[in-house]
């Protein structure tokens, strides 16, 4: 039995209901304000209950506990969508959107910095490094990608338009605007975004190149790995070989589609598992704190039409990966 690495069990335990604010962007303002560059979380109470809120709440997130759920009405940083306080007398209501602030009694450290390649009044694109995660979850909180631009640039509706995983490096775009923020979205939806990844993997003569990989992917009973299953296709990757070094290789893949972990499960199931990758083809999660061994991924370039300025853009990410392989030779 493989168990779920620590950091993934962090993530289960201390992450907040999706059904509201899935970017992190979907709040009211005047109900909460942004916080040190956090947006307030949600939580919705279902269509039947009874009791108080509190109980809701304490039984809902019990990693946050009664006794902290208390301090945070006494401060009067609970609140509902209507924009009044969540008190700790006050009955069970069906369908009510309740706003807090998520908060960590320690958060772990991502000592690499993002650069900033573009900015306009409706875009920003990132270059993100290994291990910084895009937003908030698990034990990361202010140690995100998202959180550590909104205080740079001082722009509190800033919301990424599609993600990338935390051990991936490279581009990440983020909408400025809420006006315009579908219209990027589309972009991804709609599959009209040209996007190429570096990776570094073995190099095997028996493994013909260039070629597709498509298959089903779905969640695997290990919640924090994808697997392929059989069933209609719903994932495409391109991938050729750029360069080959002894044992390894320097591979360029374009995802058709957007799974999760998609490229890294195509590259395994070739029996080509990325290197350092601590999920496929068996788990090995490194230690907190353990930077040694980044996933060799990159998202290398993306190109589109701006659905706004009509305006062809492209991007490429400054970062490179380790290549050649140290010791390859």
């Amino acid at each position: 039995m493989c168990h779920a690495p620590p950091s993934y069990k962090a993530m289960v335990e201390s992450r907040p209901c999706l059904e509201c604010a899935p970017m992190h962007n979907s709040h009211d303002p005047r109900v909460l304000p942004v916080r040190e560059g956090v947006s307030p979380s949600c939580v919705v109470t279902p269509s039947q209950g009874g009791g108080l809120l509190i109980d809701f709440l304490a039984g809902r997130l019990p990693v946050v506990g009664r006794a902290e759920w208390l301090r945070r009405m006494e401060r009067g940083e609970v609140m509902d969508e209507h924009g009044h306080p969540v008190t700790p007398g006050r009955p069970f209501v069906p369908g009510l959107r309740i706003y807090y602030y998520r908060e960590l009694a320690r958060e772990a450290s991502i000592p690499f910095e993002e650069a900033v390649l573009y900015q306009d009044e409706h875009l920003v694109v990132a270059d993100k490094p290994h291990f910084l995660p895009v937003v908030p979850t698990g034990r990361y909180l202010q140690h995100t990608l998202l959180v550590r631009l909104k205080r740079r640039l001082g722009l509190d509706d800033l919301s990424p338009v599609h993600r990338i995983d935390r051990d991936t490096a490279g581009l990440v775009l983020f909408s400025v605007q809420r006006a315009t923020r579908g219209r990027y979205q589309a972009l991804f939806r709609d599959r009209a975004v040209d996007k190429t990844y570096d990776a570094v993997a073995p190099w095997r003569a028996d493994v013909a190149f260039p070629r597709e990989r498509a298959s089903r992917i779905e969640e695997s009973p290990q919640f924090f790995r994808m697997h392929e299953v059989p069933g209609e296709a719903n994932s495409l990757t391109r991938m050729e070989v750029l360069d080959v070094d002894g044992a390894w290789a320097r591979y360029r893949l374009s995802p058709v589609t957007g799974r999760r972990h998609q490229l890294r499960v195509h590259m395994a199931a070739l029996g080509l598992p990325l290197r350092g990758d601590a999920f496929y083809p068996e788990v090995n999660d490194p230690p907190e704190g353990d930077f040694s061994r980044p996933l060799q991924l990159l998202a290398r370039a993306i190109a589109f039409t701006d659905p706004v300025t009509g305006r062809e853009r492209r991007f490429e990410s400054g970062r490179q990966l380790e290549w050649p392989v140290a010791g390859s030779g």
